[in-house]
């Protein structure tokens, strides 16, 4: 099934909570989104039963890479549950994770032994400091160090740690994280700031350019680009020169990537999002809840992405105007 861009459906993103224990500034400010702002309540949020069917909906129109996101989807009681029902689906799907990692010391070895394949930790400095600036929180960065070990340990392989970089806030550390992951023997990929929802302040000037960040790179680790695994792949994929450690570059801002983009997204009230800079949703939950068959709902997805012509990043760089009142970021995922 391809919309009219030519482009597959084959990867699903389903944000379980829009709850989470940090508040990075390019996605929850504290001051907006402090003690007193409301989440979704219980019964907004799409039960497990509800993401499952929804789940085995998308695999039948061709969806075979399934991500839980959140906000944090280990704050989510009972998520191993949510992962086994989906792992039991079709064995050949590939089920993934995105987590901040604090609470991943806790749940690394059921998350392993429930079925979840892969795993990406989001990680945006070593330095204590910088990354509770960037976090939100007054929590330490070992915290989620200990919990990257423990997933290792568990048994997850390729473990990706993400890092969105801010010009003049954490770009000094980029050689730090570099250091860490080759280490460590993680890929590590930096994500340019993204304009994602609308509360996050975003203005050009804070971003670093991918190409900035590999001159940084290549003056300690000479570096060199690969192939990329599959067409759709959003990260330009680099190896190191001696052989160990690879990274990526995920440049949506200074090198869109519209064109092969094959990814669709549940936020966690159950809107149907085909863009990540969307300001709105096929309310699913809608139709989950009322008297429509699994035939229906896969109807209502097909007509979706058949129209679909989403290229934001792109009309961005083409400056054709941009979207008002996005989805913010915590909601759909990322």
């Amino acid at each position: 099934m391809k919309d009219k861009l030519n482009r597959k459906l084959t990867d699903l993103r389903i944000s379980v909570t829009d709850r989470c224990n940090f508040r990075c500034r390019y996605c929850m400010p504290e001051e907006l989104y402090g003690e007193a702002y409301e989440f979704l309540k219980k019964d907004q949020v799409l039960s497990f039963e509800e993401i499952v069917r929804l789940t085995k909906i998308f695999i039948k129109l061709g969806v075979n890479k399934v991500r839980l996101t959140g906000g944090e989807p280990l704050v989510r009681k009972n998520i191993e549950t949510l992962i086994s029902s989906i792992s039991s689906l079709d064995e050949s799907v590939d089920l993934a994770m995105t987590t901040n990692g604090y609470l991943l010391n806790k749940f690394a070895n059921i998350l392993f032994s429930s079925g979840l394949k892969r795993l990406t930790i989001s990680l945006d400095s070593l330095d204590n400091d910088i990354f509770q600036k960037m976090s939100g929180k007054k929590f330490n960065v070992d915290d989620v160090l200990m919990g990257i070990s423990s997933a290792k340990k568990a048994g997850f392989k390729n473990i990706k740690i993400n890092s969105v970089i801010k010009k003049g806030i954490n770009d000094e550390g980029i050689i730090d994280l570099v250091d860490y992951c080759k280490r460590e023997g993680h890929i590590l990929r930096f994500i340019e700031y993204m304009d994602v929802g609308t509360l996050n302040s975003w203005n050009r000037g804070s971003v670093l350019d991918s190409k900035k960040i590999i001159d940084i790179i290549s003056k300690k680790y000479p570096i060199h680009p690969v192939s990329k695994n599959y067409s759709s792949e959003v990260a330009d994929r680099y190896k190191f020169d001696d052989g160990e450690g690879e990274l990526g570059f995920i440049s949506s801002v200074s090198n869109p990537f519209c064109m092969s983009c094959t990814r669709s997204r549940i936020t966690a009230d159950g809107k149907f999002v085909t863009c990540l800079f969307s300001n709105k949703g096929l309310d699913l939950k809608k139709h989950l809840r009322s008297r429509a068959t699994d035939e229906d709902i896969l109807n209502l997805i097909s007509e979706n992405w058949l129209i679909r012509n989403d290229q934001y990043s792109l009309d961005r760089s083409l400056e054709k105007g941009k979207v008002k009142d996005k989805i913010e970021m915590f909601q759909l995922g990322g």
